[in-house]
């Protein structure tokens, strides 16, 4: 199946989860290096915009997810556009110093992270949403993970996604969670 994704970070987290029989390809494994879009003003819109662009596009079963941070005390903000919080030609250590910058001060740091996967077979799609409860720490912690992982602690957890190795990581995410509807949707639908 089709991830349509660039992204090896998440390639390695959906792969770490599912079964062995079931192979999944990014696009980089099948050579397809155009952009695609994410213009919506929602994760769920994000998500299905790249799914159904590429399963129409190459005519082809695949998946999309959409991921972003939401923070209770920023009105959910960065959201949907977590992946460019900073602006135009900023990296992941720009969007958390950002993050952290307007957090200054903030005692509620209530915070998740939601994943919205994208199934398009056919020309039909069906969605599945993942959530992770936590909160936003003060400083960043850890060099594993990848985005707002080093400032990211799961309800629960006294370490920061950032400090966990993928399995531990894997027992609190998000993705896992939207993952694991995706594969029980899968298994009953045939």
């Amino acid at each position: 199946m089709i991830f349509a994704t660039s992204n090896a970070h998440k390639v390695d987290e959906i792969r770490a989860v599912l079964p062995e029989r079931v192979a999944v390809q990014s696009l980089k494994d099948i050579g397809f290096t155009e952009e695609l879009p994410e213009t919506m003003g929602t994760i769920e819109e994000n998500s299905l915009q790249k799914a159904q662009y590429l399963g129409e596009k190459l005519g082809v079963t695949c998946f999309a997810e959409d991921t972003g941070l939401e923070i209770m005390e920023l009105d959910g903000r960065p959201g949907v556009y977590s992946a460019r919080y900073a602006g135009p030609g900023g990296v992941a250590e720009d969007n958390v110093r950002k993050v952290l910058a307007e957090m200054d001060g903030v005692a509620d740091r209530s915070a998740r992270f939601k994943t919205v996967i994208t199934y398009f077979s056919g020309g039909k799609s069906v969605q599945f949403t993942g959530l992770c409860e936590g909160n936003i720490l003060l400083s960043p912690k850890g060099n594993d993970g990848f985005g707002y992982d080093p400032i990211f602690v799961p309800e629960g957890c006294n370490l920061s996604f950032a400090e966990m190795r993928l399995s531990e990581k894997n027992q609190f995410s998000h993705r896992r969670k939207a993952v694991d509807q995706f594969l029980e949707y899968l298994k009953s639908s045939g």
